[in-house]
């Protein structure tokens, strides 16, 4: 299965059980329907999913000053028996580091 295979018939509506069996980790993305958190549940056997939530403009503090920044939160769920939590958090930093700079991804940072 690769993900262009997937992708395409997810598109057109033509994904069955058998093309969602199997897997490990997931990315879900409740933002496109206006969510703004939640807490995503693990299906067996993964052992993560990632849920990414709605990008809303929001006041933030830098430098001691007031600015609107593009804001998402992020949530992740993991299997504690596979997964420590300090290597969790450390992938959801790296996620955050990204998504705040994508250049970092390109140049490998």
């Amino acid at each position: 299965k690769t993900i262009a295979s997937l992708g395409g018939r997810a598109r057109e509506g033509k994904l069955g059980i058998e093309d969602m069996l199997g897997g490990t980790f997931t990315i879900t993305n409740g933002g496109i329907y206006g969510s703004l958190m939640s807490t995503p549940i693990l299906n067996a056997p993964q052992s993560g999913i990632l849920g990414m939530h709605k990008i809303q403009q929001r006041p933030m503090a830098v430098n001691g000053e007031v600015v609107i920044r593009p804001m998402m939160y992020l949530a992740l769920s993991y299997d504690h028996r596979i997964v420590d939590g300090k290597e969790a958090v450390t992938f959801l930093v790296r996620v955050k580091e990204c998504i705040e700079d994508p250049q970092r991804l390109t140049l490998d940072l």
